[in-house]
């Protein structure tokens, strides 16, 4: 009878494993199937990217998207509320037109910057200058008194619009090497001038604001045919645009021989003073470790010279779109799943930094937070963000997804914990185990990343599937696992420039007003 009741136990126990194990390919066969055969990415791209449109941080858009998000969880029967975290500048860009009035007329190709002031209907008219490269801080204060009344050029005349890579393709390896030579020499000529005044790209446009000027001139470009960065204008009252690189080159070169073009300026834009700023936090409550948490965290905020489509809308549907999948196929996880959809992640990590600070009590209870941000393609590499044991449930987890989710996935264990970047970091520095999922490049940083061309058009959607699949097994998995992930930190080194030892990432506080400056 004892032998018995041996055989049972253990034929019992296999049991239970079998099970186990057929349940967990069941689920992550469904996934597959929902995710390739009734996918929502398309829509929900169509409805928060062309739909909606930019997301710049306090504006009525990123309000929309909140909102938005909010009734998308819920019509999936998923809970979802906006958290108000601070306040911040409501800006809305309206139409701009940039038209050169001399020495002929034609319309440029550009736009306002955010948070410019608008110059009203009437627009602002004047000649332009360029600001040139100066040796010293006299220099500088000589030429401010002449820009007065002008329109200035602040940005660094580039020769060649042709990024590096066509340069590298076609031209003779002379012909290369000089113009790489000549193109250092120039980004160091007018970083040195930046540096010796005291200004930044970022601070530049106030001396020249507080002298006078009409309006300022930018071309930030992205060093990609056809594509300028657009960020925000650094002035109070006058208006900042961004003027292609092909327009802005025959700018500079009609004043290299002695012409003087004029331009006009018209920018529509509204202030609306302050608005409240938010986070989309969705739940779907665990059953049985309620306070453990599964964190789906991407930022919904972007940069407004495009729609924000790789950075982060394809963030934002990825995770919306595992929350969807996974209430539909996995209605009761064993633990707490949580979508974060970050505001403000472009101006600091300001979002998932005010989630930290307001809900201490759930740091320790973090099984896992997966991040996604740097664009459309594919998971590639992975980081341990240095967690100890990061490998041992990490690899438990990725092992349950199908080999062509996983195959050209590169892992750094225990890694280092990342200081910033992305909104992973803000997890990290409280001691909880985040992790950002990097993707393939597809030219993000060239073409996409905070350009005008960050548009639908640039989405892959078949690269955005596979991360869905894979994001949501790994979210399956995390939530059954009988083992709460630790948290445990590897023991930093030496930082060999400063001779001491590394420090791991402390808690920052988010800006909770914002866009005064």
């Amino acid at each position: 009878m004892r032998n018995y009741r041996k055989i049972m136990l253990v034929t019992a126990s296999l049991f239970v494993g079998f099970t186990q194990a057929q349940t967990q390919k069941q689920t992550v066969d469904a996934i597959m199937k929902e995710t390739y055969e009734n996918s929502q990415l398309e829509k929900l791209a169509f409805q928060l990217v062309d739909g909606i449109g930019p997301r710049l941080v306090g504006s009525p858009k990123m309000q929309q998207a909140h909102d938005w998000a909010v009734n998308t969880f819920k019509s999936w029967g998923i809970d979802a509320r906006n958290e108000k975290w601070g306040e911040w500048k409501s800006w809305e860009r309206g139409t701009s037109s940039i038209e050169m009035v001399y020495p002929y007329v034609k319309s440029l190709e550009g736009m306002q910057l955010a948070f410019s002031p608008s110059t009203g209907a009437k627009g602002v008219t004047g000649e332009v200058i360029m600001m040139p490269v100066f040796k010293t801080k006299e220099e500088f204060e000589k030429f401010l008194p002449k820009t007065k009344g002008k329109l200035v050029m602040v940005s660094q005349y580039q020769p060649s619009g042709r990024p590096d890579y066509n340069w590298k393709e076609f031209a003779t390896e002379e012909s290369y090497e000089r113009y790489k030579k000549e193109s250092e020499k120039r980004n160091a000529e007018w970083n040195k001038s930046l540096e010796t005044i005291g200004y930044s790209w970022r601070t530049i446009g106030k001396p020249f604001e507080n002298a006078g000027a009409k309006g300022l001139i930018w071309s930030n470009w992205s060093r990609g045919f056809g594509v300028n960065k657009i960020f925000f204008a650094g002035t109070s009252k006058i208006p900042v645009v961004d003027v292609s690189l092909e327009d802005y080159g025959q700018l500079y070169r009609m004043l290299e021989n002695g012409i003087t073009p004029r331009l006009k300026l018209t920018t529509n834009s509204k202030d609306h003073g302050m608005a409240p700023t938010f986070n989309t936090v969705a739940e779907i409550r665990g059953t049985e470790k309620p306070d453990e948490y599964i964190i789906l965290s991407a930022h919904i905020d972007s940069w407004d010279g495009g729609t924000g489509a790789t950075d982060n809308a394809t963030g934002t549907i990825t995770m919306m779109e595992v929350a969807r999948i996974l209430k539909k196929l996995y209605p009761n996880p064993k633990r707490t799943i949580l979508v974060g959809l970050w505001g403000s992640e472009e101006q600091g990590l300001n979002g998932s930094r005010a989630f930290v600070s307001a809900h201490p009590e759930k740091m320790k209870g973090i099984q896992a937070v997966f991040n996604q941000d740097n664009g459309t393609g594919r998971i590639q590499n992975v980081s341990g963000q240095g967690f100890l044991h990061a490998y041992d449930y990490l690899g438990r987890w990725f092992a349950a997804a199908p080999s062509q989710l996983t195959r050209e996935i590169k892992f750094t264990f225990p890694g280092y914990p990342g200081g910033g970047g992305s909104d992973h970091a803000s997890f990290v520095a409280a001691g909880a185990p985040a992790f950002m999922l990097g993707s393939l490049n597809w030219a993000y940083g060239n073409y996409t990343w905070h350009t005008q061309r960050d548009t639908y058009d640039k989405i892959v959607f078949d690269e955005v599937k596979n991360n869905v699949a894979l994001i949501a097994i790994l979210t399956y998995m995390a939530s059954e696992d009988p083992q709460k992930s630790s948290s445990e930190r590897i023991n930093l080194p030496m930082n060999p420039r400063t001779g001491e030892q590394m420090q791991w990432p402390t808690v920052q506080e988010p800006t909770r007003k914002g866009g005064l400056d």
